[in-house]
């Protein structure tokens, strides 16, 4: 009894939408009053529940949350999980954890990796009523590009400009720049070039970033003063958007 009661487990596991007794009976060549007789134990037990309407029977989560609580007590997602989460934050990749049951595998842990943050700033200003103007925006901007600073990753996404105004579009995108964000979502595909245009950086900045790339590589990459780290990662950062970008130094 105890194996049949297993197999119609099983058997509903993989049938999430439910099976009707017929098919039950059918698939695991069980005589129909029998598979009542232990689907009416599971259902008394609170393992399955029968459709109103449909008359099917699916499992319910109880069987779940029994493994789940045998997995927290034995303690083994509480060792696995910090490592995951830092394999998750160093590759940007869904990260999974996984046991070996019978030639199966069990996932039993996971962790979903960040590689870049973006500014849903519309959702955000529904749910804290802040305004749609730059001084408003700039606090939860910046914490954007700090945290991704912390993080080790590239710089946020701003959130939209709507409408289709490009002489707002071009300042609002001037703001993203300004404020340390390194890309901005797009509702319309007329936006992308204006917001381009924006981001890239002028010839005469990649003029400036070569120039002092040359310098600072004939001096054997020596830190003269403080003024130096800025403006390296300034000049980094301007040749590697002039790369992205298509930009040539100005002669």
């Amino acid at each position: 009894m105890v194996e049949r009661v297993l197999d119609i487990l099983t058997l509903l596991a993989d049938h999430p939408q439910g099976l009707p007794i017929s098919e039950v009976s059918r698939r695991l060549d069980l005589p129909k009053s029998a598979v009542h007789r232990l689907l009416s134990v599971l259902v008394s037990r609170g393992l399955a529940v029968q459709d109103e309407y449909s008359q099917r029977y699916r499992m319910t989560v109880k069987l779940a949350a029994i493994g789940f609580r045998f997995l927290a007590a034995s303690g083994i997602t509480d060792m696995c999980q910090p490592s995951l989460d830092r394999l998750a934050a160093r590759t940007g990749e869904l990260v999974r954890l996984a046991l070996v049951e019978d030639d199966a595998l069990i996932w039993i842990a996971k962790a979903q990796g960040a590689f870049r943050l973006a500014f849903g700033s519309g959702d955000f200003r529904r749910d804290t009523g802040m305004a749609a103007t730059a001084e408003a925006m700039a606090y939860p901007r910046a914490k954007l590009v700090v945290a991704s600073r912390v993080g080790n990753l590239p710089g946020p996404i701003d959130g939209p400009t709507v409408g289709t105004n490009h002489p707002i579009l071009r300042e609002q995108t001037g703001i993203t720049v300004m404020m340390g964000m390194t890309g901005k979502l797009c509702l319309a595909i007329d936006q992308t070039p204006v917001i381009n245009e924006v981001i890239s950086p002028t010839p005469s900045d990649v003029a400036w970033a070569t120039d002092f790339m040359a310098d600072f590589e004939a001096s054997g990459r020596v830190i003269r003063d403080g003024s130096d780290l800025p403006r390296l990662g300034r000049a980094e950062k301007i040749m590697k958007l002039a790369v992205a970008f298509g930009v040539q130094p100005a002669l």
